[in-house]
């Protein structure tokens, strides 16, 4: 149920979603501006291809890292807290790339901005767990996930004007000072369900009724529990799935306008024009893949059947779209990427839902931060790969293997995730007992009913 009373409001839970959804498309705005201005830094500061990759790596090599520090930290102090140290950190030090000058002082102040947006989507998936029932989940996440493609969106013709008409530093000026508004908002707005004053008493029932189950305990945030969850296989999965899966989307978010620039002649202008394409595609395929989840399992499929039909379907259309790199017309090649990123978004929204299936949000942080942490370091080293492999053979083999590790994505799921259902959080302390110790699993907590 969408609305808090039938034809007059939208639930309050899903306002949470939308402001979910509007950090991580300023998220994606500082994170695009490089992208942006690329080209431009690129003749301006003489940096070769090789090099703007390696740039961009240190980015997703610092976001790797602080995922792992970031998603303990959330758990321990709260998802208010942490978004708002989080948001104010990264919004200065975006704005600090103003200052960037050649290729070491970019690469320092990527890595910082790496490491200061870590926390955004450990955070946001937390703030869903907390405050979505589990049938919606799968939406929201959706929703959450609209942000970097919104943010891809609205960075070439926004930040690309800016850069045209006033100058490259202004691309990242703009998104911090959005970032800062942002944070505002939040700190007035935001509080859990048990004591938000705004929520009414039955939306408040709804969530504390199906967010837990009694008895779960909260993480203690240690390095020492974190590591304790990589004795399951279900972890593994999620895991190596991620490494796989985030590289595709890295490499349309780093180096799409400059592909446009260097394979089809683009200008600033025409990147400005047509670069947000792919990126309103990869936004509608997140929202598709969120609502297709909740029709089929309204329609009484189990969350396990659901979930991974809709991956692996993400999954197969993806390189069906990639002979967009050998085309001769620059707009059908800009057409079948955009198919790819709504392919790939697809099923994201439906992967990324993964950890609050399995575990219980009071894990969620800690969970999300292993999980964005591997999926960084996949980004990183496909980044940098197709780096060097853009300007020493071409741009037709990274193209390939965006489709080839979906596919790698989508498999890793299918075969160390045998049931996705709730796994008892107090098994994945760093000393299981019982059978589940034995076994490498984790016993089931509650087995999840059909149409849940």
């Amino acid at each position: 149920m969408l609305l808090g009373n039938p034809g007059r409001r939208l639930a309050l839970r899903w306002w949470i979603a939308i402001l979910l959804c509007l950090i991580t498309t300023i998220n994606y705005l500082d994170r695009q501006a490089l992208a942006v201005a690329g080209p431009v830094l690129i003749e301006r500061f003489q940096l070769s291809n090789t090099e703007f990759g390696l740039i961009n790596s240190a980015f997703l090599l610092a976001y790797a890292l602080g995922h792992l520090a970031a998603g303990p930290l959330i758990d321990r102090v709260g998802t208010r807290r942490a978004f708002s140290i989080a948001v104010l950190a990264w919004s200065i030090v975006g704005m600090a790339h103003a200052a960037g000058r050649g290729f070491l002082g970019f690469l320092g102040l990527r890595a910082l901005l790496g490491l200061t947006e870590s926390a955004n989507f450990p955070a946001a998936i937390k703030a869903v767990a907390e405050w979505f029932p589990r049938a919606e989940r799968s939406l929201a996440v959706g929703i959450v996930t609209v942000g970097p493609g919104l943010g891809a969106v609205l960075a070439p013709p926004l930040l690309g004007g800016l850069v045209a008409t006033t100058g490259w530093q202004s691309a990242f000026l703009v998104p911090g000072a959005i970032g800062l508004l942002w944070l505002w908002i939040w700190q007035r707005w935001y509080r859990l369900p048990e004591e938000h004053p705004r929520l009414q008493p039955e939306e408040r029932a709804l969530i504390l009724a199906q967010r837990e189950q009694a008895g779960d305990r909260p993480g203690s945030g240690s390095w020492r529990e974190l590591a304790g969850y990589l004795r399951y296989r279900e972890v593994w999965g999620l895991v190596l799935s991620r490494f796989a899966n985030d590289g595709g989307f890295y490499f349309f978010i780093a180096w799409l306008p400059t592909y446009l620039a260097q394979a089809r002649g683009f200008d600033i202008r025409e990147i400005a024009a047509f670069a947000w394409l792919p990126f309103l595609a990869a936004d509608a395929g997140s929202l598709a893949g969120g609502w297709a989840c909740r029709q089929l399992m309204a329609a009484g499929m189990s969350v396990d059947q659901a979930r991974k039909r809709l991956i692996w379907a993400g999954a197969l259309v993806v390189p069906l779209t990639l002979p967009a790199v050998s085309v001769d017309s620059a707009s059908l090649a800009l057409g079948l990427i955009a198919v790819a990123m709504f392919a790939i978004q697809f099923k994201a929204a439906n992967l990324f839902a993964l950890p609050i299936d399995l575990f219980a949000s009071t894990r969620t942080g800690s969970i999300w931060g292993l999980f964005g942490a591997v999926g960084s370091l996949g980004g990183m080293a496909f980044v940098a790969l197709a780096g060097w492999t853009s300007e020493h053979l071409a741009y037709a083999p990274v193209f390939w293997a965006v489709g080839v590790t979906q596919l790698l994505s989508a498999l890793f799921i299918s075969w160390l995730i045998p049931r996705i259902q709730r796994l008892d959080a107090c098994a994945a302390a760093p000393e299981p007992t019982g059978s589940a110790a034995g076994s490498g699993t984790i016993p089931a907590l509650d087995s999840p009913r059909r149409g849940e």
